[in-house]
């Protein structure tokens, strides 16, 4: 391993917890074993299951109503997964080797099923279920990644549950899919994520809980609630954010805390409803203009469908609305609005998802997106995943080239940013905020940056200020959509033709307004941001 890269997995080890390292080789050790002796360990893990299995009559998750694949397109070989189509096959080649892993995750997830559970034509849709599930059984092998990740285990595990009655209750199928879940059971117990931890966790003991009712296992059910206890009180902030700071994870990690409530019921603990509500509450708050989740570090467009699921509180009032938890502060005034990151990249010991975006803001005029920054398209590693994660592909100010947290990998931050909000002010005319951050105290001269937004009714001031000493490259970044919607009232800004993301592996051009300057600290840069007329 080069130097370089050694000190960059020192600088991210050094924020785990011990316990998550030895969780970290636990797991690998396990996976070694399952990899050798595949028999034995499916052997010690499957047991008889006597209990009446099902869940409570009437329940359904949220994901029994989305939009899934068509039984037509499921019969015919065809499944489109993050918005993009492959011919897989019928019956399907599970393997699917040259597509990304995160396709192939989703194919393993079974989720798509609930396409065929919802379809009319029972007999037919059983008919399929059961060719699927025959293949399922004779193409993958018991314990090899893709199909028997953690986390894909929890998510098929889930979804299996729900697709039951519709599809298997009463079938030739019955007794071989109940053992089935019974395995994914035992297996999950022993390959929890500790190591992760965050939404992982929270997915692998959501299963738990429905693997449990499901299969009458009243003991498993309640160690799992105990865990998931724990884990809502660390991962639910104060404010009601999700703690990795991504808010379409928040809606991920919201949307399993419904469905749990739902599966309890009446049996449903207030720790939980509590946190549903709470939840609620933050995404309200943090929603769009335009009725968007927005998509701050990593994560994918939230489907409408799922959003009103969700059931997002009140909107935030006009003036300035502060979550000093997860770190992020909403400004509205007439129809301008901003959403400022004043907060941490992500907790320490989960930066999977961490952007270098620190004091970076979005602006809406209206409906229209005005500043914005570059999105995630992509989770694989390599030149486009480095790039959306670095501050060059957010609204911020970039200091000698370098990201103000140190993301590397595909899901990895060494030296991270540590903002200080440093002033609120609301009044009748106009709202502030101010905040500074030490992201770039680690290069010469120890530079720090200081941001101020001045918002009124009719415009945006941004200052920004770098303090410290000896002369740096300075670039200050407002990434703009649609290109000309934004007028700025410096003519140092130069436009450039940027890429955004506008989903999973799909980007668009789009324009970036630029000031870059080599000076002498301290520096100061200030503009006014408005719409167009035109826009």
């Amino acid at each position: 391993m080069e130097l370089s890269r050694a000190v960059l997995y020192a600088r991210t080890i050094r924020h785990l917890r011990p316990a998550q390292v030895v969780h970290r080789l636990r797991l690998r050790g396990q996976r070694v074993v399952v990899g050798r002796f595949p028999d034995t360990v499916e052997r010690l893990l499957t047991c008889r299951v006597t209990a009446e299995a099902g869940w409570p009559a009437g329940f359904a998750p949220i994901d029994a109503a989305l939009t899934w694949p068509q039984l037509s397109e499921v019969e015919a070989g065809e499944l489109t997964l993050l918005g993009h189509t492959r011919a897989v096959g019928m019956p399907p080649q599970w393997e699917q080797p040259d597509a990304e892993r995160l396709w192939r995750y989703h194919l393993h997830y079974w989720d798509w099923a609930w396409g065929v559970a919802r379809d009319l034509d029972r007999l037919r849709a059983r008919a399929v279920f059961r060719r699927l599930l025959m293949s399922w059984h004779d193409r993958t092998s018991f314990g090899r990644w893709d199909a028997w990740s953690p986390y894909v285990v929890a998510l098929r595990a889930w979804s299996w549950c729900g697709q039951y009655d519709a599809l298997v209750r009463g079938s030739d199928l019955e007794e071989q899919f109940v053992a089935t879940l019974g395995l994914h059971a035992r297996y999950l117990q022993a390959h929890l994520e500790l190591d992760v931890g965050g939404n992982h966790l929270i997915k692998n003991l959501k299963a738990l809980v429905g693997l449990g009712v499901f299969l009458g296992d009243e003991p498993m059910c309640r160690r799992a609630l105990r865990r998931l206890r724990t884990q809502v009180a660390r991962q639910v902030l104060p404010d009601g954010g999700h703690f990795e700071r991504a808010p379409a994870y928040h809606c991920q990690v919201l949307a399993d805390l419904i469905d749990l409530a739902g599966l309890l019921g009446t049996a449903c603990p207030a720790w939980l409803s509590d946190a549903v509500e709470q939840m609620r509450r933050w995404l309200g708050l943090v929603l769009l203009p335009d009725g968007t989740v927005p998509l701050l570090n990593d994560g994918y467009p939230v489907a409408p469908e799922l959003l009103a699921a969700l059931e997002p509180g009140q909107r935030a009032p006009t003036g300035l609305t502060l979550l000093p938890d997860s770190g992020l502060a909403v400004l509205r005034r007439g129809e301008l609005h901003v959403l400022a990151d004043v907060g941490l990249p992500c907790p320490d010991e989960l930066p999977a998802h961490a952007h270098a975006d620190t004091l970076g803001f979005l602006l809406y005029a209206g409906t229209t997106r005005l500043v914005t920054e570059c999105g995630t398209s992509t989770y694989q590693p390599g030149e486009v995943r480095d790039h959306e994660r670095g501050t060059a592909a957010h609204s911020t100010v970039q200091v000698d080239g370098a990201d103000s947290t140190e993301v590397w990998g595909a899901f990895r931050a060494a030296r991270r940013a540590r903002p200080t909000v440093v002033r609120v002010a609301d009044s009748a005319d106009a709202s502030v905020l101010s905040a500074s951050h030490d992201g770039y105290t680690r290069l010469p001269g120890h530079p720090i940056h200081t941001r101020t937004w001045t918002l009124t009714d009719s415009w945006l001031r941004v200052v920004d200020e770098v303090t410290g000493d000896g002369v740096h490259d300075l670039v200050t970044r407002f990434h703009a959509t649609p290109r000309g919607a934004v007028r700025a009232s410096s003519g140092a800004l130069v436009e450039r033709v940027t890429q955004s993301a506008v989903g999973w592996n799909e980007r668009e051009d789009s324009s970036s307004l630029e000031c870059a300057v080599r000076a002498r600290l301290p520096w100061r840069f200030e503009i006014e941001l408005t719409a167009e007329e035109s826009a």
